[in-house]
C-alpha cells in the first residue's frame, strides 16, 4: 500500500517564523525538515517531548536518583528483545508464506482463464501442483 507523505499547515507569528529560519539556516537545512525532524521525535516519544536547553543540559541537572534527567533512559529486559526478535523473524516468514500463497493463487487465476470452458475439478489442481508444494 505504501506509506503516503500529507501536508500540514498551520499559521505563526512573524517573529517565529523568522526564529524558525535562524535554526533552520543554523542546522543548514530546510524549514520543512525541522518540522519533519519535531514531528518524528513527538512521534517517536508519544507526544511527551519536553524542549530543554542547552544551558540546563550542560549544567547537569539530576532527578531524585542522581541520574540526568534529560533524555530520559529506559531498561529493556533481555527477555523483551529476544521476544520482539523472534517475533520479527516469524513476520518475514509469514511475509514469504504470503507471497508464495498469492503467486499460488494467481497461477491458478491464469490456468482458469486460459481453461474458461472447461470444468476445473480441485482435487485435480491439488493433484497437479497444489499447495503441498508450497509446504
Amino acid at each position: 500500500m505504501g506509506n503516503k507523505n500529507k501536508t500540514i499547515s498551520f499559521r505563526v507569528n512573524e517573529d517565529a517564523f523568522e526564529a524558525l529560519q535562524d535554526i533552520a539556516e543554523e542546522r543548514d537545512i530546510s524549514l520543512s525538515a525541522v518540522f519533519r525532524d519535531y514531528v518524528d521525535l513527538l512521534v517517536d516519544h508519544d507526544g511527551r517531548v519536553a524542549v530543554v536547553p542547552e544551558a540546563d543540559l550542560e549544567a547537569g541537572e539530576t532527578d531524585a536518583d542522581g541520574n540526568l534527567s534529560f533524555p530520559p533512559t529506559v531498561e529493556v529486559p533481555k527477555s523483551f528483545i529476544r521476544e520482539h526478535e523472534r517475533l520479527e523473524l516469524e513476520a518475514d516468514h509469514l511475509r514469504e508464506q504470503l507471497d508464495e500463497y498469492k503467486a499460488y493463487v494467481n497461477e491458478l487465476q491464469d490456468r482458469l482463464e486460459g481453461e474458461e470452458d472447461e470444468v476445473l475439478l480441485l482435487d485435480d489442481l491439488d493433484d497437479a501442483d497444489g499447495p503441498s508444494q508450497l509446504r
